[in-house]
């Protein structure tokens, strides 16, 4: 017979369909689940299973930390944003939902992306870790909401941050922050493993103050401080090692800057004498292709390591901030 969580995933895809807007009350659940307990009795095996944790993580950073700290203890890990999509737009199917209702453990950081946010309060509450309660998150105003198109105002994927910047995954400092505390709710959840999940996080940890030292060392001495971006998702990293970030478009990548907007970034990068705009593999280069036009600069490319694809600069998230090391270091004429 399955156990309680099984049964709670598959009741909730069928009463999502049956009836969408009933499923959010969990009580709909709970009381279909406890009728069709009782209707099968117990066989003495409900709590039968593999001993394997299972966690659902928003977003392939924290599915990486999830992995970095499970190692080679069996985690089944489900990441809900797939590659290459766009993380901030993010939409759940109601297999996604039960998927979350049944995991043992639910990592997200609240206010990135709406849907998981109502997903969580509505099913994962007892069992979801928020990471941006450990990181330290920027508060940022989203200055250029004004620069986006009418049409993009409300169209309905909720691009509103709350106020804060998300990427908190671009700084190895915070990183190292979100792996610790994920470590610890996952000991916490599989006693038996927790040596192992505490030692795989001290050493994840030091792979990240190694990233860190790089960073800081291939920084420091660069002709351009100013870093040109076609959307604000560095202000972590140029926050850590001393860069200033000049962005066309706030927070959501795909809103779209002004013709006042675009203008006001090329005379700054001719007052400045920056060589170089930095473009996105998901967003595309057609943004900065048009800056680096009309400035003569070149376009390169830095990854907010928002997934992996075939596209990205490495195969990993150590592997993707190198390559975003080296193309800070051509870009802004460091020694």
């Amino acid at each position: 017979m399955p156990n309680v969580r099984e049964l709670h995933a598959q009741l909730t895809i069928i009463l999502t369909l049956l009836h969408p807007r009933r499923v959010r009350s969990p009580l709909v659940v709970s009381a279909a689940i406890a009728l069709l307990l009782a209707s099968c009795g117990s066989d003495g095996d409900a709590d039968a299973g593999d001993g394997s944790l299972s966690v659902v993580a928003s977003i392939y950073p924290l599915q990486h930390l999830v992995e970095q700290v499970a190692g080679d203890v069996h985690v089944d890990v489900t990441v809900l944003t797939a590659p290459g999509a766009d993380p901030h737009a993010l939409e759940l199917s109601p297999r996604d939902v039960a998927t979350m209702g049944a995991a043992d453990l639910v990592v997200y950081s609240a206010g990135f992306q709406p849907a998981v946010d109502d997903a969580v309060a509505t099913q994962a509450s007892d069992h979801a870790l928020d990471v941006s309660t450990v990181v330290d998150l920027i508060e940022t105003a989203d200055e250029h909401a004004d620069h986006e198109d009418d049409d993009h105002e409300d169209d309905g994927h909720g691009h509103d941050h709350g106020g804060t910047d998300p990427h908190f995954w671009l700084d190895p400092v915070r990183y190292a922050a979100a792996t610790e505390a994920v470590a610890g709710r996952m000991a916490e959840l599989d006693p038996g493993n927790a040596a192992t999940y505490q030692a795989n996080a001290a050493s994840y940890v030091a792979e990240l103050e190694a990233l860190d030292a790089e960073f800081t060392e291939g920084l420091a001495e660069c002709t351009h401080r100013e870093v040109v971006t076609t959307h604000a998702a560095f202000g972590y990293l140029t926050e850590r090692y001393g860069l200033h970030q000049i962005e066309m478009t706030g927070l959501s990548p795909d809103a779209e800057p002004s013709p006042h907007r675009v203008a006001e970034v090329v005379e700054l990068v001719r007052e400045l004498g920056v060589g170089a705009i930095y473009a996105e593999v998901i967003a595309g280069p057609q943004l900065a292709e048009t800056v680096a036009r009309e400035t003569g600069t070149q376009v390169l490319v830095l990854d907010p390591v928002e997934g992996i694809t075939d596209a990205s600069p490495g195969e990993d998230y150590l592997a993707v901030m190198r390559a975003n090391l080296e193309a800070l270091r051509t870009g802004q004429e460091c020694s």
